[in-house]
């Protein structure tokens, strides 16, 4: 089995296609994760950005948008409404001012239902979720970034979006470099010659298996090292917090049972149609299940994950990312299930030895 392993890692890392995956893969992550390493606390000589919206329903720190505390979300949704009572329904400023005095007193829902019932203000609630976030001030952003820092380092945040990233990244990488991994063995009638040589069914497919895992732990191992590097250099002047562990661990947590999946995934197809080739359709569109949103029980559409999804995503702003619901509960899922294709594929492979 160790020469099956050895006989693979080897072959992969003399194949030019192996390093321009690396480089591909760290391109693309990089442009993605760039915005967030130019967050900084900004100094009286900076001016933040004031092209933008105000508000917005979402917004991340690195382009000025900061959370609506629940006075100041009220406060801007006052403004907003005001301006449109004035604009829209032909209101003086002073039956705008009283209309919205007159609303201070209640939850924002009932306020909605007001508006709607007395004036024909339909689209009140839309506004409220137009200024979940605002433009900050220096001092507000300064002590946003405070805040959230001196709960947590600033790598724990970075290491769940580097996570989400190369999950996204290495999943469509892992597809095709695990391809070449299965295609070598089905040439030249190398798998019926395979069934001669004095190796069992668990060697050659746990060799196999080991050997397709460790090549994307080579990869995973380089990107690791790779960003966590680059957040030192790009944050060493901020005083950032950046530990290697975070990434470690949300990679380990969030990236290595979704890979140990494709790679079983690869296994099983392999064995059964004597082709790597069909995997790659199937685990495609299983990339596509495994991204796509849903409404959660109160009717919200959003990113809730799915049962064995293959990626875990963090698509909240950026001091907000939490994994979904039950993202564990998913991970293990996909360990058991990996476990249970991999003896399958040993069962399948004696019989055909017999």
């Amino acid at each position: 089995m160790k020469a099956i392993i050895r006989r693979e890692v080897i072959n992969y890392l003399k194949r030019p296609l192996f390093w321009i995956a690396i480089v591909i893969v760290t391109f693309g992550i990089f442009q993605q994760l760039s915005p967030y390493l130019s967050i900084h606390y900004i100094t009286s000589e900076e001016v933040v950005k004031s092209d933008d919206p105000e508000t917005v329903v979402e917004g991340e720190v690195f382009e000025g948008y900061i959370p609506s505390s629940e006075e100041k979300h009220r406060e801007l949704w006052d403004k907003s409404i005001q301006e449109s009572l004035v604009t829209e329904f032909g209101m003086e400023k002073n039956e705008a001012t009283e209309v919205i005095n007159e609303m201070r007193p209640m939850e924002i829902k009932e306020a909605c239902q007001y508006l709607e019932e007395q004036y024909g203000y339909h689209n009140a609630y839309y506004a409220w979720e137009d200024t979940e976030y605002h433009k900050g001030t220096m001092d507000e952003i300064n002590s946003y970034l405070k805040s959230k820092l001196e709960d947590r380092p600033f790598s724990y945040y970075f290491s769940r979006k580097f996570a989400d990233f190369t999950g996204l990244f290495m999943g469509f990488v892992a597809t095709i470099l695990l391809a070449v991994l299965f295609m070598q063995d089905m040439r030249k009638n190398t798998y019926e010659l395979l069934h001669t040589k004095p190796v069992s069914a668990t060697q050659y497919i746990i060799g196999k298996v080991t050997g397709g895992f460790l090549i994307i732990l080579i990869i995973l191992g380089i990107l690791n090292l790779v960003f966590w590097a680059a957040s030192i250099i790009c944050t060493s002047g901020n005083g950032f917090e950046i530990r290697l562990t975070d990434f470690l661990l949300a990679t380990c947590l969030y990236v290595l049972p979704n890979m140990l999946m494709i790679v079983s995934v690869y296994t099983i197809v392999a064995l059964l149609f004597k082709n790597p080739l069909p995997a790659v359709p199937l685990l495609v569109l299983y990339m596509i299940y495994s991204n796509m949103g849903g409404r959660n029980a109160e009717g919200v559409y959003g990113y809730y994950g799915r049962p064995l999804a293959i990626m875990v995503r963090f698509p909240a702003m950026f001091f907000d990312v939490a994994p979904p619901p039950l993202a564990m509960v998913n991970q293990l899922s996909l360990l058991i299930a990996s476990a249970g294709i991999i003896l399958i594929g040993i069962q399948l492979w004696r019989r055909r030895r017999i």
